[in-house]
């Protein structure tokens, strides 16, 4: 299904209209990397000047981005480091990490982790201890968190024991300020409006995803139906515009307001893991990982991918999360960082073709 609005602006070769070019690969310290370093997450700050890594490993590893573009400078080849040389410093954790986000308001100090045991953490990077810890989820895994930007006393976490848990970011115990299960099912993913409204979007294995007041956690203001297999991500993409991504292959936005589905996505694999979805909203690109060890971006105006990129080769590997660096507007350069199942990651540079893309 698609908007007639957004139709008017399509062309015959949407992927003309960009180059992407691998600019650094940052490999794994062990030449057998396996799932025991698979990354899950991928996270920039709010000034887009550090990368932050977790998954399977038990280690939050920070990345200086700003020598991300430094490594391209090697003749046209892309540079190949192992995370030791490239990691600015790392953390320890109790636990694999499923979700990591910046605390707003904290500079590039604070950053808060929902993990496989249950547990939502908060760390203070400059003393490189935790400081805040939750567990309200009964022990079960932790799939996603986020704070608001609204609100930045507010904080969510979404969990396989069917609830989205909100919290006063300002208390280290308690209870949590409201409970809510959409569902007889896993939450996989929250999300905050990062516009400034108070919306939560919470995306559920019953193929859903739903949006609450902050004010007013009892009903729902809307839910958005149309995904044949459980929602993994919710990301807005705008106040209004909200990006799903489903274990039935595909991604899809929406007009959440007026609940009305504006188009689907398809190209990438993905049937029964997490792949990683992130929006470049200053230039109206997603991208998502893939279980054939691919990584795809699409232009938010067509269906089908704009650019595939295959991972070096590796058995049973995919790709497994993906972040944008949130660059201005669309006349700009772009960075997309990719994460690999064996552990690697890949620093892609894009550039557009023409500085007439959008208008």
């Amino acid at each position: 299904m698609k908007n007639s609005s957004l139709d008017s602006a399509e062309e015959t070769d949407p992927a003309s209209h960009w180059d992407f070019n691998l600019s650094a690969v940052i490999a794994s310290a062990s030449a057998s990397a396996s799932a025991s370093d698979a990354i899950g997450v991928l996270e920039f700050d709010h000034t887009n000047s550090l990368l932050a890594t977790g998954g399977i490993a038990r280690k939050i590893r920070i990345y200086n981005a700003q020598k991300f573009p430094m490594l391209e400078e090697g003749g046209g080849a892309a540079t190949v480091v192992d995370h030791a040389a490239a990691c600015d410093y790392y953390m320890y954790t109790p636990a694999k990490l499923s979700s990591l986000k910046w605390k707003p308001g904290s500079g590039s100090r604070l950053i808060g982790s929902g993990d496989y045991d249950g547990v939502v953490m908060e760390y203070d990077l400059e003393k490189r201890v935790p400081v805040f810890e939750r567990d309200e989820h009964g022990g079960r895994r932790v799939w996603s968190i986020d704070y608001s930007t609204g609100d930045p006393t507010l904080g969510a976490s979404g969990s396989d024991d069917g609830t989205m848990q909100m919290w006063d970011t300002r208390c280290h115990a308690g209870t949590s300020l409201a409970s809510v299960r959409p569902a007889l099912s896993p939450v996989c993913c929250v999300e905050f409006n990062p516009f400034g409204g108070l919306t939560v979007a919470v995306g559920c294995a019953d193929r859903k995803v739903y949006g609450y007041d902050a004010r007013r956690m009892v009903e729902p203001v809307f839910v958005l139906e149309g995904h044949d297999k459980a929602v993994s991500y919710a990301r807005f993409l705008d106040s209004q515009t909200i990006v799903s991504s489903s274990i039935d292959g595909s991604l899809m936005m929406w007009h959440a307001e007026e609940r009305r589905l504006i188009r689907r996505y398809r190209g990438h694999v993905n049937t029964r893991r997490f792949v990683g979805l992130s929006l470049w909203r200053g230039g109206g690109l997603l991208s998502c990982g893939s279980e054939n060890n691919r990584v795809f971006v699409y232009d938010k105006r067509w269906g089908h991918p704009i650019w595939v990129c295959r991972f070096a080769a590796h058995p049973q590997g995919f790709v497994s999360s993906v972040c944008w660096r949130q660059t201005p507007g669309p006349g700009e350069s772009c960075t997309l960082v990719a994460g690999g199942s064996d552990g690697v990651l890949q620093v892609f540079q894009g550039q557009p073709k023409s500085c007439l893309l959008y208008h």
